[in-house]
């Protein structure tokens, strides 16, 4: 597949741009038929691209350039299990996690569902008190060890939708190596009534098998049993004889796949923790959401495809209109780390260089992606975003009704996002020029009609497929993660000449230094 930037579409939207830069927004929604054609009811969403700076013509070129580049098929192979995932060679078969009877390949569908059934139905023994711990107290607590993908869904999910009523035990998460998080998280815990969660594909993640090494001591010295790790102890994993090694029996392992990323992996065993914590029917919930919002993506036309045109509409923010970041305002504090979530999600996925056949890209790829919750940012940011210099385009996330019963703060809520989306478009003529605000910002809104499990699986998904069709325009795997590996790989010799077990032979100048100053401060034992 050609770069993007060879398509006759692209230079199209090349000219475009230019001609659409003295087009005020406000103009732009001054056209009532273009603002129907924007604004679109998804499953669990309600997407508002009206105050994008998309003209007809604009749209229509986008939409060719998703032609040329050859969606329809690549849309068709990520459902079919085709290998996506070219450097891999393997498919990303996520979607098979929350598919319909039929919907996936005989044997995913086969494994899935063995899978979900044991998970289900040991969540629902925990919460009726059949499982429980070592000394026969029932379980209140969950430590969920993980990092990445393995974390971030978890976290946002138990956060976003478990309530003080919730039936399943509290759960806390650790991912940070930093030796305060697990401490934070096992203050005030009983080992008896205490159980962990252990995620990692390969068992052998540096901050996780830290993490669950050091969880595995402070059980101990608390319990004096290795045979009560079995009670305290399961792993989601694909190394099943490592989870032995440390001491978690098969019947405690939960697989995941090849064919599963890790930052696509919340819909396997890894959402554990929300089934745990909410229940098991609003994990399904979840799983509902996603599913039908991937109906919608497989089968609705490209004019009227909800992920298509958010992912045309990045496109046409980053490289015609030189948006090198993205925001995500969530105005719901339940959502605080949706921010987080798709940092990874998008950044990880998309933040490549060169085409699937190893040619160097030629445009920009992945802006970056940040955020934060609600009117919070408007009293730290949000100058920037107003005055500063430099372009950016915005996601604001509300959710229509509140399950709160606190009188007017909902409506505050509402009306702060709704004014800082408008304030970024319509922007603010002053004769002092210390208080004109230029406006033409590109945002979208997306609208939940409520934080339920159904919207928050489909918002979910809706953002998962809009990086997958952003992936196949710029003609890149959106599916592997090679620049995390050199890190992680440089760390290993600085660990051992940190530890005295090397010398810091080898390395530059900066880093040696640096690790002749910070020997001999490290901590014993």
């Amino acid at each position: 597949m050609p770069g993007p930037e060879r398509q006759a579409a692209w230079k199209t939207l090349s000219r475009l741009a230019s001609e659409l830069s003295n087009t005020p927004s406000a103009t732009l929604l001054a056209d009532e038929h273009r603002n129907a054609a924007l604004r679109l009811d998804l499953p669990g969403v309600h997407l508002d691209l009206s105050k994008q700076r998309l003209g007809p013509a604009v749209v229509a070129a986008l939409l060719e350039l998703a032609e040329q580049q050859g969606m329809a098929a690549a849309i068709d192979g990520l459902f079919q299990g085709a290998h996506v995932n070219t450097t891999e060679d393997r498919p990303a078969l996520h979607t098979a996690l929350r598919a319909g009877p039929g919907e996936a390949p005989a044997d995913v569908e086969a494994a899935v569902t063995r899978t979900r059934d044991r998970l289900l139905r040991f969540t629902a023994l925990l919460t009726r008190g059949d499982v429980r711990g070592h000394t026969g107290r029932a379980i209140s607590d969950v430590i969920h060890i993980g990092i990445g993908g393995s974390h971030l869904g978890p976290e946002l999910t138990v956060e976003a939708l478990s309530r003080r009523d919730s039936p399943g035990p509290r759960c806390r998460f650790v991912a940070n190596v930093d030796g305060d998080a697990l401490r934070s998280a096992l203050d005030g815990l009983n080992p008896a009534t205490t159980l962990f969660v252990v995620v990692s594909k390969s068992f052998s993640t540096l901050e996780t098998r830290v993490n669950a090494q050091s969880a595995r001591s402070w059980f101990l010295e608390r319990t004096g049993s290795v045979g009560a790790l079995a009670q305290h102890f399961l792993a989601v994993t694909a190394n099943v004889q490592a989870a032995a090694e440390f001491g978690i029996p098969e019947t405690r392992v939960y697989p995941m796949w090849d064919w599963v990323g890790g930052r696509y992996s919340l819909w396997s065993a890894v959402g554990l923790p929300l089934a745990l914590r909410a229940g098991p029917e609003v994990f399904l919930e979840l799983l509902e959401g996603a599913h039908d919002m991937d109906l919608h993506f497989r089968n609705a036309p490209f004019a009227g495809n909800g992920p298509l045109l958010m992912a045309l509409a990045g496109i046409w923010n980053c490289n015609f209109l030189g948006a090198a970041s993205e925001l995500v305002l969530p105005y719901d504090r339940r959502l605080r780390l949706l921010p987080d979530y798709l940092q990874q999600l998008e950044m990880e996925s998309n933040g490549k260089s060169v085409h699937q056949d190893g040619s160097p890209v030629g445009v920009h790829t992945m802006p970056m992606v940040w955020g934060g919750e609600g009117t919070n940012g408007q009293h730290a940011y949000h100058q920037l975003l107003h005055q500063g210099t430099r372009a950016f385009a915005a996601d604001f996330v509300l959710t229509a009704a509140p399950d709160h019963q606190l009188a007017g703060h909902h409506a505050w809520l509402l009306a702060n996002g709704l004014a800082q989306s408008q304030a970024m478009m319509a922007g603010q003529e002053a004769e002092d020029p210390h208080r004109r605000v230029t406006g033409d910002k590109p945002t979208t809104t997306l609208v939940l009609e409520r934080l339920t499990p159904y919207a928050l699986g489909a918002l979910l998904a809706l953002y998962e497929h809009k990086v997958f069709c952003q992936g196949v325009i710029w003609d890149i795997n959106s599916f592997d993660q090679w620049g995390v590996e050199l890190g992680k790989r440089l760390a290993l010799p600085i660990h051992e000449a940190l530890s005295g077990e090397a010398t810091p032979a080898g390395q530059d100048a900066s880093t040696r230094h640096l690790i002749e100053h910070l020997r001999g401060r490290q901590p014993t034992g």
